[in-house]
């Protein structure tokens, strides 16, 4: 077991972001995030759970739900895994804060919709598809098509793509960009790095050191580390299935084209690419180089090359 807890368990998470011991935490990180632009001096953790005006629809329980000292709200997500329209539920959980901030009571005056901002903050521990984001970070606004000037600054989003951060940890200039590298690798870690030069980094290595957990704690976090692992796996038999189905249809038709050199060329292509997918996926979990290679079946230094 490593020495820091994996922060993208769900236990780890809201360990370090979603308790009111470790709010310092939540309040630096998001300062990091949106320097020069929001400065949160302190926050209020909300409940997680909003339920629904009328019994027929839906609740929705948010990882994260907070509101700062003047009044804006912050809603934090961790995802660990692709999920169908996902983008579209944060644009959901979004609205759902804002319809819990307008008083019907004043429905004719003139604040009726009067609501403060709300921050929607993605981290996406999974490689994205096309159609989801295609970098790191990608700030979303209320904005004019033409001009791109921001027209409102009631909604925004932010996703957070781990596996398409590379910077090694000599090359985070910016303290946003400290967080980012020790929360994507901290499982991995032996030290905390960062901590000579901002002070939070040292209580954060207080919150996630495995080691100072207590025994409740630990089960808790383990039963937490289970799920995961259980996702994992299911993650790589649908990978692993899906590879072996497209072998399947290219034999077919090699054999029809009477291409049989073809044909094994691409059976060991596809075992390589499936192998590589397998172990971008467990890197994007955050497991171990170790880990990976023994789960994947690659060599130390071919995963290595794929950080």
């Amino acid at each position: 077991m490593g020495k820091y807890i994996n922060p993208f368990t769900d236990w780890g998470f809201k360990r370090l972001f979603g308790q009111e011991f470790s709010k310092p935490l939540l309040i630096s990180f998001l300062n990091d995030l949106l320097v020069d632009e929001l400065h949160v001096k302190d926050l209020t953790f909300r409940d997680k759970e909003l339920l629904p005006p009328t019994k027929d629809q839906r609740g929705i329980i948010y990882d994260v739900y907070c509101e700062t000292d003047t009044g804006e709200r912050f809603i934090v997500e961790m995802q660990n895994r692709w999920q169908p329209n996902f983008l579209d539920r944060t644009i959901c959980y979004t609205c759902r804060s804002i319809l819990d901030q307008v008083d019907k009571g004043r429905a004719e005056s003139e604040d009726a919709y009067k609501f403060l901002p709300v921050y929607t903050i993605c981290f996406m521990n999974y490689m994205p598809r096309t159609d989801e984001v295609s970098k790191f970070r990608t700030d979303i606004v209320l904005a004019d098509k033409d001009t791109k000037m921001q027209v409102s600054n009631k909604i925004r989003f932010i996703y957070l793509a781990l596996p398409l951060f590379k910077n090694k940890a000599e090359e985070c200039v910016t303290d946003f960009e400290k967080w980012i590298y020790v929360l994507k690798h901290m499982e991995a870690l032996s030290r905390m790095p960062f901590t000579a030069q901002k002070e939070i980094f040292k209580q954060l290595e207080d919150y996630a050191d495995s080691h100072r957990l207590t025994k409740k704690e630990w089960e808790a976090y383990e039963n937490s580390l289970w799920v995961v692992r259980d996702n994992m796996a299911c993650m790589a038999a649908a990978e692993r299935e899906a590879r072996e189905k497209g072998r399947a249809e290219g034999m077919k038709q090699g054999r029809a084209e009477g291409r049989a050199e073809g044909r094994a060329e691409g059976r060991a292509e596809g075992r390589a690419e499936e192998k590589k997918t397998i172990a971008r996926n467990l890197l994007a979990m955050g497991l171990t180089i170790e880990q990976v290679a023994q789960g994947s079946g690659l060599p130390i230094e071919e995963v290595k090359s794929l950080q």
